[in-house]
């Protein structure tokens, strides 16, 4: 076992090192400049046509759940505690120019999810039974003709999400709950595992159903605390732009508990993070898009760009404010701890808010990921497996939140990483797809330059 754990370790490190971040954000500047950096120029066009339009009932094409039901399916699984404590850990880490990084891997993030999306929604299927299904394994077999590429992706997605998307979501909440209210692991496993079940058993449309009220109710709690802690020290707001930026291009140590940062270290944590929060790359959020209703690919896109705007320039951005305005970032503190101790410094009680933070967002999690492993398990075995996914799904969410099977999380974390080889390959020889969509379409709609 202890050999399996080293060579996994090893892969782990290759897999999330230096090569395959600069392949995730090289893709990100190529699409970028191929379509003009059109997620910035065009960016009020498409908030006009996602924000404000997030409760639309009205949709034109077709699918199995509205447009925002599947956004919010894709930002329930990529919204988690990596919005918290892993900001908190790129900060500790690469120091506050992190936070710049994160915002550059944002910003060709964007453009990289919307041709995911684009993909996704190209090359669904629609089912005997009526489902439409779709995701980087059905770009690759239909789009590149290469299956094997398509079944390692599908296998790599489903057996990671039992660790990213499942165990260490779990385990966060038992261990957020049991600092702050002193709650037993053991009931919020049991907990846990019951409302989950009653999510995920309904299927992709109880799952839209569920997330499209649960993600801006929890996004809604955190951006306001955040905002709080913001405002109370707006006199500090201009300062840590600029030691954001200066950082950034300077790799300047702060004084005090700060052991102090390199521009080296500023890159790497700040576009690791940016990746590992919005999952630009990975390939797991086009699986929900794939089943939305709409009339062309492009439009769905939006939503992609939509997608990473709202996860990591807005939520991440709070929680790197605030730690830094606070000052907590000096404290020799990292991770949720950090991130506690900035909202307890300006807020009385503003721990509980982190708190709160981290179940809804890890438990959103857990409904979201449940998703892309039991369509990724489809595509392997066929719809009959899929009912069996969701009942082995359950038990694993009480094993993670009582604690153990460490090697498993590090195991899919290695998965996870290798789920954006292939996806990231296709995204790359599809973009001319991508290209001529994105095309037709803004000339369709006669969107301005």
């Amino acid at each position: 076992m202890e050999t399996i754990m080293n060579i996994n370790d090893l892969v782990n490190g290759i897999v999330w090192g230096p090569p395959i971040l600069i392949l995730i954000v090289g893709v990100g500047l190529y699409l970028s400049f191929r379509t003009g950096f059109f997620s910035i120029t065009k960016l009020g066009y498409i908030l006009k046509n996602t924000l404000l339009k997030m409760f639309t009932k009205e949709q034109k094409g077709e699918g199995e759940v509205t447009a925002f039901q599947a956004v919010a399916t894709a930002l329930a699984a990529t919204v988690g505690t990596g919005n918290i404590a892993g900001v908190a850990t790129a900060i500790a880490a690469g120091g506050p120019g992190a936070v710049f990084w994160m915002w550059v891997a944002a910003v060709l993030g964007m453009t990289t999810k919307f041709a995911e999306v684009v993909l996704a929604v190209n090359y669904r299927e629609k089912t005997e039974d009526g489902r439409f299904v779709g995701g980087p394994m059905y770009y690759i077999k239909k789009g590149l003709g290469w299956n094997w590429l398509a079944v390692l992706f599908a296998l790599f997605g489903a057996l990671a999400a039992f660790g990213i998307g499942n165990m260490v979501q779990s385990n966060s909440v038992a261990a957020a709950l049991q600092s702050s209210f002193n709650l037993n692991p053991w009931i919020t496993g049991v907990v846990l595992a019951v409302i989950t079940a009653m999510v995920i058993i309904g299927g992709i449309k109880r799952i839209g159903a569920f997330t499209e009220k649960l993600v801006p109710f929890m996004a809604a709690i955190y951006i306001i605390g955040g905002l709080i802690i913001i405002i109370a020290n707006i006199s500090k707001v201009p300062a840590a732009f600029a030691l954001i930026f200066s950082s950034a291009f300077t790799g300047k140590a702060a004084v005090g508990g700060f052991a102090g940062a390199t521009i080296a270290k500023a890159i790497r944590f700040g576009v690791a993070r940016g990746v590992f929060t919005n999952e630009a790359g990975l390939g797991s959020a086009p699986i929900a898009h794939a089943a939305a209703t709409t009339d062309h690919p492009v439009r769905q896109g939006l939503w992609g760009v939509f997608e990473v705007f709202a996860d990591t320039l807005v939520i991440c951005s709070i929680t790197a404010l605030a730690i830094i305005t606070s000052g907590a970032w000096e404290s020799g503190l990292t991770g949720a701890a950090l991130t506690t101790a900035a909202f307890n410094q300006s807020i009385p009680g503003g721990g509980y808010i982190v708190s709160i933070g981290i179940v809804l967002f890890a438990f959103s999690t857990i409904v979201g990921w449940e998703y892309y492993g039991e369509r990724c398990l489809e595509y392997l075995l066929g719809p009959k497996s899929i009912m069996i996914y969701r009942i082995i799904w359950i038990p694993f969410v009480l094993v993670g939140a009582i604690g153990g099977l460490e090697f498993v999380w590090s195991l899919a974390d290695t998965l996870n990483g290798l789920m954006a080889i292939p996806n990231l390959i296709a995204v790359l020889v599809l973009s001319g797809t991508v290209f001529k969509l994105t095309k037709e379409f803004f000339e369709k709609e006669k969107v301005g330059k």
